[in-house]
């Protein structure tokens, strides 16, 4: 090699994709002209990238050595590139194998947009809250835990093959200047930089880190003429010989004022050549540069065996990377692929193990789900809290308070018993300001003068640095203002996962580093990406094709989808809309009207709990429901037989039929009125009520035909019976009862009978045009009729809800009767409902529940799920079901009945069945 392609391959020629075809012209020149060793890629987009990438390496005689600064990932420096979390929020995170799992990820990313090193992992020790530069880029201030990510970080790129450079040697974490504007000192004596500094970099050296970059520094105690980047006692001498580290090494950016401006015009260049850096990153003139590494070696200053040896390092660099079997690198789908389910799984596994506790007086987390209590949300900072405050409603009614000033803080002391306190910060940068106002101090304090109040924060732990925290109850850190970082502090509020990670860095005297309150996980519906559990991403793919193909083919105008596996929902969707005039699309907080499910989430629970109460049995005869009224020829029928479907009783009665005139179509005025009264106090539709007509319904069942011998009819009657017991028992109507046993208890913010009432109008899903009793479209009120005559209330129909709310009350079965570490009822009870009692009379059901068809050639289900699963179906085009072998979770809510009830597509394809299949596939 000339002398011209030996200085030449020392520089690394910062270039950035986003300028163009200029910027490629000038980078080309310079390759030509000066035979550059490197890049350092910075600001584009991927596709970008790539392109730039292919045409300087193909315009090189010797393959380009590609760097980035790429700490968190691709997002650092491409506008489309994934971005991980900072450093910091890696720091409070006990699992060390997911910081590989990070550095891995990134590698990978790094590989396929052909860059070899990455200038990272920071390895500085954070000791310094006022530090400028480094602060949240750290892993904390512990130099162990520092060391221990920091390791584990190459390790993971290393796996990737691309190369990684710990930086700043000898230690940047305990400045307050910044080395990109001025030059920072350390004043500390030797022992104190070798034992707290140089700690990390030691051992990172010591396990084979690639490279190590230089920082800018004044370091008195390592040298006190020379800063680092220049200091030959520190670079050969510490780095090199005292510490034996062997690899490449590369300067800090040379443009950057610190060296610049401590340069005086100079350039530093030669200096750091000669105190033992092999690569020379970004030049503040490269030609000049070159020419003064030319005269240096030529007149002796920089020895030929320093030269030789630089650009020996950087050839084997090159080697080791492959780049003597170079490639142009393909863009192939390469955006999904650098933004992948893999991707957004570990995020949320990350997010989701970052969470820190660090007070938590009076057990104020995990939040109790109880309606009781009243929770209110405040949010402060750039963001207006409308993503977290969305998925704390998951868990449970949390009211979002608007403070506009300080007028009202007083006064939100009545309203709510519990006030979480949530600061966002912004994110898109480490360096972004994330201090509080004084307007924002003013509101936090003001709110724990006169509320419990949990304090959440989505931002760099020194944001706490600005408030006393004495008065809170609780504090937790989120570190970051990110939607996932949001929905897993929400999970983490209300006990749904585990919190149990560590402060990286102290706040103030009383919350040292290392501070951290561990809450247990309670036995609640989780949320996780798919990924996470082994599903096939191809298979919900599938999925959703299937669903859409159905609402292309009207079989329903929308529907929802939740998947979960060993309580956690890992695929919770919405399709298509409320109707078929695609005004509205549906999401994932509409509510639909569940038909049939009401049976399982409604009577059932209810008679778990009368079997609770020892108030009867299996083998309780209706007449002692009823001990006051004739029951005729249905006096000795069980609760066995009745909700096993095994009673002999009529599938339904059309009771509304005798209220409609046969001749003329119309409903008879003596039985509605379009005005609520006393003496018309049901609703039925809108502007359309009844008079209390449950006394008929009542004596129409008893009198209605029984089978002369018992046999399997699936029957909607006994629910009828349910209800009228019950509400006679304990004077509460239906609703009421299921509302304070359970809903109040678990979360549900959706299920409801009469919704029309209780919800945001809004959110209600059609479920049909009705033509033959109501005469008007069904809308948030009840679809059967004989629950529509009763108010909308009844034990097999009326309740609306979400697929969300569902599934909890599916869990609570799963489990058996407990959710939120309360119970509800007993295993044993559970078992005896979930169980074939007339199996010998080829009856499938359950008490309550449906299970899968005793034929195989004749499956209600999938044929997949097992003869432990159960659930049920609904007439509106719902599906919900349980299998306790595999513990998943399927529903599956639709109006396949709007416009038309009669449109019966839905089943005919078996569409609901299909899905289940692909569901239990996507876990095989």
């Amino acid at each position: 090699m000339s002398l011209d392609q030996k200085v030449g391959q020392l520089y690394s020629v910062w270039t950035a994709s986003k300028y163009g075809q200029e910027e490629i012209n000038e980078i080309k020149r310079i390759i030509n002209e000066y035979h550059i060793g490197g890049l350092i890629f910075s600001l584009g987009n991927i596709n970008d990238q790539i392109i730039s990438h292919n045409i300087f390496q193909e315009q090189s005689n010797i393959p380009l050595l590609i760097s980035m600064d790429a700490e968190w990932g691709l997002g650092m420096r491409l506008d489309d590139g994934f971005s991980f979390p900072y450093n910091i929020t890696l720091g409070a995170i006990r699992d060390d194998s997911l910081v590989f799992a990070v550095g891995q990820r990134i590698g990978e990313h790094l590989k396929k947009i052909g860059v070899h090193l990455n200038f990272a992992p920071v390895s500085d020790v954070n000791t310094n809250p006022k530090n400028p530069i480094i602060g949240a880029r750290s892993f904390g201030e512990n130099k162990f835990n520092v060391t221990n990510k920091s390791i584990k970080y190459i390790e993971g790129l290393n796996n990737s093959g691309v190369l990684a450079v710990g930086k700043h040697f000898p230690g940047h974490g305990d400045t307050r200047k910044d080395s990109h504007l001025t030059l920072p000192t350390l004043n500390y004596d030797l022992s104190r930089i070798d034992s707290v500094e140089l700690y990390p970099f030691k051992q990172i050296i010591r396990s084979g880190v690639n490279g190590i970059m230089t920082a800018h520094l004044k370091v008195k105690s390592l040298d006190d003429k020379m800063i680092t980047t220049l200091s030959r006692k520190i670079i050969t001498d510490l780095l090199k010989r005292d510490l034996g580290f062997d690899g490449i090494v590369i300067t800090d950016a040379l443009d950057m004022k610190a060296i610049v401006d401590y340069s005086k015009g100079n350039y530093p260049d030669v200096d750091a050549l000669i105190a033992g850096n092999d690569i020379l990153l970004m030049p503040s003139d490269l030609k000049k540069s070159i020419v003064e590494i030319k005269k240096a070696v030529s007149d002796g200053r920089v020895p030929s065996e320093r030269l030789e040896n630089a650009v020996k390092k950087i050839l084997n660099t090159k080697y080791e990377v492959g780049l003597n079997k170079y490639k142009p690198i393909s863009n192939d789908n390469i955006k999904y692929k650098l933004n992948s389910d893999q991707d957004y799984a570990l995020l949320e596994k990350l997010a989701e193990k970052s969470m820190t506790l660090i007070k938590n007086e009076s057990n104020s987390i995990p939040i109790s789900f109880d309606k009781k209590n009243k929770v209110g949300l405040v949010s402060l900072g750039i963001d207006n809290g409308m993503t977290f405050h969305k998925y704390l409603n998951n868990y449970r009614t949390v009211e979002k308070i608007d403070i506009s000033d300080l007028k009202n803080v007083r006064d939100i002391n009545k309203n709510f018993d519990k006030i979480i306190v949530s600061v966002h910060k912004s994110d898109k940068s480490p360096f972004d300001n994330y201090k509080l106002s004084p307007k924002e101090i003013s509101i936090i304090n003001t709110l724990k003068k006169y509320n419990n109040v949990v304090l959440v924060v989505f931002s760099n732990p020194y944001t706490l640095l600005d408030i006393n925290l004495n008065g809170f109850d609780s504090v937790m850190l989120a570190y970051q203002n990110s939607p996932i970082f949001q929905k897993k502090a929400s999970e983490a509020i209300f006990g749904a996962n585990d919190i149990d990670g560590i402060l990286p860095v102290s706040i103030g005297k009383k919350y040292k580093e290392g501070t951290s309150i561990v809450i247990k996980k309670r036995n609640v519906l989780s949320f996780d990406h798919p990924v996470n559990f082994g599903v096939n991403m191809n298979k919900l793919k599938k999925i959703d094709s299937l669903i859409n193909d159905a609402i292309q083919n009207n079989m329903t105008p929308g529907a929802q989808l939740l998947i979960a596996k060993n309580s956690n929902i890992v695929y919770h969707k919405a399709y298509g809309y409320k109707t078929y005039e695609k005004k509205e699309k549906i999401n994932n907080n509409n509510i639909y009207d569940l038909a049939s499910l009401t049976k399982i989430l409604v009577s059932v629970p209810l008679l778990l709990n009368e079997f609770m109460t020892n108030d009867f049995d299996l083998t309780t005869k209706l007449s002692e429901w009823f001990p006051d009224k004739e029951l005729k020829n249905k006096k000795d029928l069980t609760v066995k037989q009745l909700f096993s479907h095994y009673s002999g009783m009529k599938s339904w009665i059309p009771f509304y039929k005798k209220t409609i005139d046969s001749v003329t179509n119309t409903r008879i005025n003596k039985y509605y009125s379009n005005k609520k009264s006393q003496k018309f106090p049901f609703q039925v539709s809108d502007d359309l009520y009844i008079r209390n007509y449950n006394d008929t319904i009542f004596n129409e069942i008893i009198n209605s035909e029984l089978s002369d011998s018992l046999s399997y009819v699936y029957s909607d009657l006994p629910y009828f019976l349910l209800k009228f017991y019950l509400e006679k028992k304990y004077q509460l109507s239906l609703d009421t009862q299921i509302k304070n046993y359970l809903y109040d208890k678990i979360g549900s913010t959706s299920l409801t009978y009469k919704p029309t009432n209780f919800l945001d109008n809004k959110l209600i899903v059609p479920t049909t045009v009705d033509d033959y009793f109501r005469f008007n479209r069904v809308e948030g009120h009840v679809h059967d009729m004989g629950a529509a005559m009763m108010d909308g209330i009844s034990g097999h129909a009326g309740l609306f809800g979400n697929s969300l709310d569902i599934a909890k009350i599916l869990q609570l079965f799963l489990q058996k009767g407990s959710y939120a570490n309360e119970k509800f009822f007993d295993e044993k009870f559970f078992d005896l409902f979930n169980f074939r009692h007339f199996k010998e009379k080829k009856v499938r059901r359950g008490i309550g529940f449906d299970k899968p068809e005793l034929d195989p050639d004749d499956p209600n289900t999938c044929g997949c799920a097992s003869d432990k699963s159960f659930g049920h179906y609904g007439f509106t085009g719902s599906v919900a079901w349980v299998d306790p072998e595999t513990e998943i979770i399927y529903v599956f809510l639709s109006n396949r009945t709007f416009p038309d009830e009669n449109n019966n597509s839905l089943s005919e394809f078996n569409i609901r069945t299909e899905i289940q299949k692909l569901v239990h596939e996507a876990f095989d």
